[in-house]
């Protein structure tokens, strides 16, 4: 099962304060961990959302939100895709992660939903597009 691991912003990555070399080290050594048991498809961190844009969808009206964004404890601060067992493996590993805050912080986990979940709706023609796309990502 795939899962997206969302490490949630907090005040401090919402100002862009910076790690200190102890911690990037010690996410480096985690993320190896990671790609050496086969788990990590990707991930990157994210800048603040001082940095970031929002488009409301009305509709056919589009608009555009500048960031920052109010509520910091709904925001991501980076993200990591992983392939595992199941929400059980999920869960372990990221007890094995260190805190990737200076502070308290929260890691949260939300699996991927993958085409099976949409076969009643899926016609040959849209299963065709699907595996187009899936080709150009490896799977």
């Amino acid at each position: 099962m795939r899962v997206i691991v969302f490490v949630k912003a907090t005040a401090d990555s919402e100002q862009g304060i910076m790690p200190d070399s102890d911690l990037l080290e010690a996410m480096g050594r985690y993320n190896e961990e990671l790609i050496n048991a086969g788990i990590m498809l990707g991930g990157d961190g994210l800048q603040p959302s001082i940095k970031a844009k929002r488009i409301r969808f009305s509709g056919s009206d589009r608009s555009v939100i500048d960031g920052p964004f109010a509520e910091t404890k709904e925001l991501v601060s980076g993200y990591w895709i992983w392939e595992v067992r199941d929400m059980d493996e999920a869960v372990e590993w990221v007890k094995r992660c260190p805190n990737p805050m200076l502070g308290e912080s929260e890691i949260e986990i939300r699996p991927v939903f993958e085409l099976d979940a949409f076969e009643e709706h899926m016609t040959p023609e849209i299963q065709e597009i699907h595996d187009r796309n899936r080709e150009h990502f490896g799977r």
